[in-house]
């Protein structure tokens, strides 16, 4: 079982092509093993789908037993009843993470349905934020 789990959202498959001025040049799959070589000997498990079912399953999938789960939900997190209550089901620790500060854009994205039910939130600090979320999902765990 992966120690860590990385989900991503609809459109994410996009990043570093889809509005690079808002969501940066990089693509995830090129910084995901810079990510899995700094926390070795931890294995990070990543999954990225565009369909909302397939993010509770993994949720579910992962949601007791992973030391942490990253949920970057991209747009479902300001419609999505469902995945927050997917997220609020389960014991594993949840950050909610996102690329860009949702905070300064347009108002429908200024409310998330995940926060509430996330151990924290990491926005608006591009590919950075994905790290920093691991940083802190690993301190919760050496607080258990």
């Amino acid at each position: 079982m992966s120690d860590l789990v990385i989900i991503n959202g609809p459109n994410l498959n996009l990043v570093g092509i889809r509005q690079p001025e808002v969501y940066g040049y990089q693509s995830f799959d090129n910084f995901l093993p810079e990510l899995r070589q700094q926390f070795l000997p931890l294995q990070i498990h990543y999954l990225q789908s565009n369909h909302e079912g397939l993010l509770i399953d993994w949720l579910h999938e992962f949601g007791f037993s992973a030391k942490g789960i990253v949920l970057n939900a991209g747009g479902l997190t300001h419609t999505s009843v469902a995945l927050a209550d997917a997220v609020a089901s389960i014991t594993t620790p949840v950050a909610e993470v996102h690329l860009s500060n949702i905070y300064e854009r347009e108002p429908f994205r200024h409310h998330s349905y995940l926060y509430p039910v996330c151990a924290f939130s990491v926005v608006g600090k591009g590919m950075e934020g994905y790290r920093e979320a691991l940083i802190k999902l690993l301190e919760i765990n050496t607080q258990k």
